[in-house]
């Protein structure tokens, strides 16, 4: 059974795209390489700010800018979730400017796994197997055991 066909229409509802954003979100943060999960979060987040079912609220400084220097997010609210994305040159001319970000606030804890995050994500943008890439990407590679060579003493190791 493809594992993305169990999901029907009901899933779909930003509540729940925001808690698998939520959840994908988490996870990269602490990911090796967290290129794919951050493209998933931007695209969803896209794609639910076009649908009208996310709203973009403004820019807060970023916590972690780039080369020290001074940079802003946008604030995207989904559900009951808030979340940040770069932002562009539209969204400077038309969003406020919220200053630091506030440390107060918590997104709501969900349980999700994340391979049912990234499915949902991945069947919300309509994203097909074909262009999917592998979740954990081959860092190491096995090479084929080769038997150490023992020389003499004096002899050479040409």
């Amino acid at each position: 059974m493809d594992d993305i066909s169990h999901y029907k229409l009901r899933d779909e509802t930003p509540e729940n795209i925001a808690r698998a954003i939520y959840v994908v979100n988490r996870h990269a943060k602490t990911a090796p390489n967290p290129k794919y999960l951050y493209y998933l979060k931007k695209k969803a987040l896209q794609k639910l700010i076009a649908e009208g079912k996310a709203t973009k609220k403004g820019l807060h400084y970023s916590k972690n800018p780039k080369l020290s220097k001074q940079q802003s997010d946008v604030l995207v609210s989904a559900g009951n979730y808030y979340f940040h994305m770069p932002p562009t040159k539209e969204d400077f001319q038309n969003l406020p400017h919220l200053g630091s970000l506030n440390n107060s606030y918590r997104n709501p804890k969900t349980n999700l796994s994340l391979s049912k995050a990234k499915n949902l994500l991945e069947y919300y943008i309509g994203m097909d197997k074909a262009n999917r890439p592998l979740s954990s990407p081959k860092r190491f590679h096995r090479h084929t055991y080769q038997k150490p060579v023992f020389k003499r003493l004096g002899e050479r190791y040409d």
